[in-house]
């Protein structure tokens, strides 16, 4: 449940902030780090990246860089299940990243099958080297599966989720099974941004398409990941506090779903 309207409390009891910056795409060296700086600058106090973006060194200097101390800005990364052992996985990515821990650990999508990392998953737990654990990609029947399994459970699922990708089984199941929701691509890597539908929305409120996206998986007490690289734009991102979309306007939003409601986390896995 939201202890208040930027923070989520995880079935683990760990805080984690509702609006974080996601760097995917985002390559390592000055790019990075810049976009990474502005948002701590701008009052982000979440950053999302992982083994399989290949920039947590940038991120890692960018917190130091910061001034912010460490136990202020939650930390996410995230398990390449193409290697073999989250444990040590864990160990690379937190020296890579400059911190003793991480906030959360991910498995970043269920190659080889839901189950098999789990264990390591937990081990890098027991360690100490992740206050929380999760998934990415997890099907309702992947999770399940681990939940099957596990010792420590899951507490979030990062998955493909906008009004555009309304997985709406997907999410109602996570949140009967205790596992918080996070919607990357929240604004379609830019394509749901032009979409006149919403665009209408946003010109009636006097907010920009993207805040009104990113409103919409607040209203639900979703963790969101815009990912932007300029300055302006990540500022505007996080202007999305002081406003809320009513009640007409957010079944309109929700009518842009083109997955049926699903359970599914894609469509079509790249794995």
């Amino acid at each position: 449940m939201a202890t208040d309207d930027r923070t989520r409390a995880l079935a683990d009891g760990n805080e984690i902030p509702l609006l974080a910056l996601g760097v995917w795409q985002v390559p390592d060296g000055r790019e990075c780090e810049d976009a990474v700086r502005w948002a701590l600058e701008l009052g982000y106090r979440h950053i999302d990246t992982a083994q399989a973006y290949g920039n947590e060194r940038s991120v890692g200097r960018a917190l130091r860089g910061s001034g912010l101390a460490r136990d202020e800005v939650f930390l996410t990364t995230k398990f390449n299940p193409g290697l073999r052992d989250p444990e040590a996985e864990a160990q690379r990515s937190l020296e890579r990243l400059g911190v003793e821990s991480v906030d959360l650990y991910i498995v970043h999508w269920p190659q080889g099958g839901p189950t098999w990392a789990w264990d390591g998953m937990q081990r890098a737990h027991e360690r100490g080297y992740a206050r929380s654990i999760g998934v990415s990609n997890f099907s309702v029947s992947d999770l399940d599966a681990v939940r099957k399994v596990a010792d420590v459970p899951p507490v979030v699922n990062q998955v493909q989720f906008s009004p555009f990708e309304f997985r709406r089984e997907l999410w109602e199941a996570c949140e009967s099974r205790g596992v918080a929701l996070e919607a990357y691509s929240p604004l379609g890597t830019g394509r749901h941004l032009d979409d006149p539908r919403v665009a209408e929305i946003a010109g009636r409120l006097g907010r920009t398409p993207a805040q009104v996206l990113i409103r919409w998986a607040l209203q639900r007490e979703l963790i969101v990941l815009p990912k932007s690289t300029h300055r302006e734009r990540i500022e505007q991102n996080a202007q999305v506090f002081d406003f809320e979309l009513g009640p007409d306007d957010v079944a309109a939003l929700d009518a842009l779903d083109r997955t049926q409601a699903t359970d599914r986390a894609l469509e079509h896995p790249w794995w």
